[in-house]
């Protein structure tokens, strides 16, 4: 989290809130000034009242970042005793100062007793001198500490809010980093595992059947380009796989590689996002037994009972190996199914092989209070 001390306002800005509240400076100014006393006494006084404005501007310096009670908040609260207990009521408008001192920089949990403490010694200070003209002093000293530790918390709120903000924006930007990564794996692996496919196919048939290998070869070209068309899509954010354009294409692939392929008859009307991510389903998969498997044979089912739809596509290949962990692309697959609330389990198939199973809700779950 960002240090709160560096989403606060700026220091002038600080110290300029401040200025208002040294209107009640007035007070003790005028019974300095107006107030016969020796000239050493007033230049006492003067001195007092010059540190404990300092001391305040010091605290108030410290706007919003709680520090415990530090020597300048000491040195606000010990002349304000000093000084109102000293000389009268003209000085009892000092426990103000503590007041909002105590609101701009301690603990929560220190703000209001102090306040109450610095309203009940404004008031024992004018009863004591019995100036009753000057009980409105201790009612602001609540509603003072009220005014600063509502824009404490008002500055508190806005940075908690501007780091959410920051912290959505940056995983906005991870999320589409991690999709963008997704989609160029599962687009170029199974592009690029037919390409190389046919290349090797056509390089074999080059010699002993050339008509053959010019095929093989074309189909080459027709993969490259729909590779980059792909890809250029998946930039771009518009790339959309459907699970019949997914059981067509890996048809084409599967055939061409000398694998017999079955497929569903029909594939029923599905909802976006569950067809995409069935569609992934088929293209991954169709990368793996290219790749991995070693497979004669790939059968792929697909059923929907109203409630969600089930896809599994079962290889007579090597099966798994017991020490090989999920690849990139099975775990693609595990974050798009379950960002549709659904599941996705691989694993040995009955009789050898591999068996990958996908079941996505067809209806988004409810989130329940």
């Amino acid at each position: 989290m960002e240090p709160l001390e560096d989403v606060r306002p700026p220091l002038w800005r600080r110290l300029a809130w401040s200025v208002p509240w040294l209107v009640f400076q007035v007070f003790p100014v005028l019974d300095l000034v107006g107030t016969p006393r020796p000239l050493a006494a007033r230049l006492v006084i003067a001195v007092a009242l010059i540190a404990f404005t300092g001391a305040y501007l010091s605290v108030l310096g410290r706007f919003a970042r709680p520090t415990g009670v530090r020597p300048d908040f000491v040195v606000v609260v010990v002349l304000a005793l000093a000084l109102s207990a000293g000389l009268g009521t003209s000085y009892a408008g000092l426990w103000i100062y503590v007041s909002a001192a105590a609101a701009a920089s301690l603990p929560h949990r220190l703000v209001w007793p102090v306040t109450g403490a610095a309203t009940l010694a404004s008031l024992v200070v004018i009863v004591s001198w019995q100036d009753w003209t000057s009980l409105f002093l201790p009612v602001l000293c609540p509603l003072t500490a009220a005014t600063l530790w509502g824009t404490r918390h008002l500055i508190v709120v806005n940075a908690e809010l501007r780091e959410a903000r920051e912290e959505l924006a940056r995983n906005a930007v991870a999320e589409e980093r991690l999709r963008f990564a997704r989609d160029l794996h599962d687009l170029l692996g199974h592009s690029l595992s037919l390409i190389a496919l046919k290349s090797e196919l056509a390089r074999r048939l080059a010699g002993a059947d050339p008509v053959r290998a010019a095929a093989e070869m074309a189909d080459v070209e027709t993969a490259a380009r729909r590779a980059l068309a792909e890809v250029r899509d998946a930039v771009s954010g518009y790339r959309q796989v459907n699970c019949a354009q997914a059981l067509a294409e890996a048809r084409a692939a599967l055939s061409g590689a000398g694998i017999s392929f079955r497929g569903p008859e029909r594939v029923p009307v599905l909802p976006g996002p569950v067809d995409a991510t069935l569609g992934w389903v088929v293209r991954e998969a169709t990368t793996n037994v290219l790749r991995h498997s070693g497979a004669r044979r790939v059968v792929v089912t697909l059923t929907e009972d109203g409630v969600s739809a089930t896809l599994t596509v079962t290889d007579d290949g090597r099966g798994p190996a017991e020490d090989t962990a999920p690849g990139s692309g099975l775990l693609g697959l595990r974050e798009r199914t379950t960002a549709v609330d659904g599941t996705l389990t691989g694993g040995g198939a009955e009789g050898g092989g591999y068996r990958l199973a996908a079941t996505v809700p067809l209806v988004p779950a409810q989130v329940t209070a």
